[in-house]
């Protein structure tokens, strides 16, 4: 599947202790065949004047995930949250009023997250979106 100039997508990081983290931004064009340039909606450049954009691979981008609506999550369902500027893959477990609180394999942290701030988890495989419910 390939990107086109405006496509929203998420950006994979494989940066140590970001690994499994996607980060929304917008193709802004294509300069080679398999590589992109994107502009992010959420990381700013360091001096924080404007988004970041970055040169990036066609291996680590994907599209936007559909949203699937829900009213509630349950123990151990795996979710991605948002935090630090990105999605984050983790598991449910627990509810304290109206936090979720998430687990997050990668880090060994558990966060509490408003249901606003919670997707069901789902893989791109094969160029098909694949829910983790």
């Amino acid at each position: 599947m390939g990107f086109s100039r405006g496509d929203l997508v998420e950006v994979g990081s494989k940066e140590d202790g970001f690994l499994g983290s996607y980060y929304e931004a917008i193709v802004v064009c294509q300069p080679l065949k398999k590589d992109y340039i994107v502009q992010y909606k959420t990381l700013l450049k360091d001096d924080q004047s404007d988004p970041l954009t970055e040169f990036v691979t066609h291996s680590e981008l994907r599209p936007v995930p559909p949203e699937i609506p829900v009213s509630r999550f349950n123990l151990n369902d795996q979710v991605d949250a948002f935090g630090n500027d990105g999605w984050w893959v983790g598991r449910i477990t627990g509810k304290i009023g109206s936090k979720y609180f998430v687990y997050f394999e990668s880090s060994g942290d558990e966060c509490g997250y408003f249901i606003s701030d919670l997707r069901v988890h789902q893989d791109w495989i094969d160029g098909k979106w694949v829910c983790s419910k």
